[in-house]
């Protein structure tokens, strides 16, 4: 099909490929770089691009927030007295 050879980055093995071979089974790298791999690809001998994946984001409600912080009493507080009132 086409030549690929595999060489150790950063703990990973990566797939080089010519931009040409690139270009013609772009549909077969790609999915190679959805499941993980990453694709050098190289133009006349040199190294042009490295193609790899984009980390998966965290939802938001999952993200850490910095909490609210007031002087003087809890705003759940302040909250539950106020309702106690009316």
């Amino acid at each position: 099909m086409y030549n690929m050879m595999y060489t150790p980055l950063e703990d990973a093995l990566v797939r080089q490929t010519t931009f040409t071979e690139f270009r013609r089974h772009a549909k077969d790298f790609f999915d190679a770089v959805e499941a993980g791999d990453v694709v050098r690809v190289y133009r006349n001998g040199r190294p042009i691009a490295d193609v790899v994946p984009i980390p998966p984001e965290e939802p938001a409600w999952k993200r850490p927030v910095a909490r609210l912080m007031m002087r003087g009493a809890r705003a759940s507080d302040a909250v539950t007295q106020d309702r106690a009132e009316k």
